[in-house]
């Protein structure tokens, strides 16, 4: 299953990017997009290698996430570009319990890719063009691994609060086309928008219960 598979792939790089306890909005340059990436990945880095995160405490996984993830993520962008067209019939309401209904998903499907994580993992970041005048970007890295390197990719857009990561690209599996064609089925299948905000926290409610 696709999802299963790219739901694997991007578990490190969640964990990565996300678990960044010791940083904060204010001491991450988020005014050029690869500066973002690599600072908030190397103060993860950091801190597993003072403290191990363990996968089970969902409790400091979510604090984390709130606290620190928030900040440099465009759900809502995210959200709408996953829904595709199906987002403009959405009313406010529904917009709004979409955004939150996928945040939380995402948030549980990648809350075991901490265990992953080696105090001597590395990460590399291949050089990028970018302009001052781009709104639009993507940054490559590079995480070494035991088996063979993993390109990872982060698409990023420039926003009133600096530069936010919308879209994941792992070994060409990128998270909105991904989530657009699961999506869609879902609408279509005589469920509409309400049909997709009932699938997606009933999945919520299996995986907070512990049900894969």
């Amino acid at each position: 299953m696709r999802l299963m598979r790219f739901r694997f792939l991007i578990a490190f790089l969640f964990a990565v990017f996300a678990f960044c306890t010791g940083a904060s909005a204010q001491t991450v340059d988020s005014s050029d997009p690869q500066a973002l990436i690599k600072t908030v990945t190397q103060q993860v880095l950091d801190e597993v290698r003072k403290r191990a995160i363990e996968p089970t405490d969902i409790p400091r996984i979510m604090d984390i996430v709130n606290r620190d993830i928030l900040p440099y993520i465009d759900f809502e962008h995210t959200t709408r570009l996953a829904v595709g067209r199906y987002w403009r019939t959405a009313t406010p309401e529904q917009q709004k319990q979409l955004v939150q209904q996928f945040q939380t998903l995402l948030i549980h499907l990648y809350s075991g890719a901490l265990a992953q994580l080696r105090p001597d993992q590395q990460i590399e970041y291949p050089p990028m063009r970018f302009s001052p005048t781009d709104t639009d970007t993507v940054v490559r890295t590079i995480a070494i691994t035991n088996a063979q390197p993993v390109e990872i990719d982060y698409r990023l857009r420039k926003t009133p609060q600096g530069w936010r990561v919308y879209d994941l690209n792992v070994l060409g599996a990128w998270l909105v086309q991904t989530y657009r064609q699961q999506f869609g089925e879902t609408i279509q299948q005589g469920g509409g928008i309400d049909g997709l905000i009932r699938f997606l926290t009933d999945r919520n409610e299996q995986l907070a219960s512990g049900k894969q």
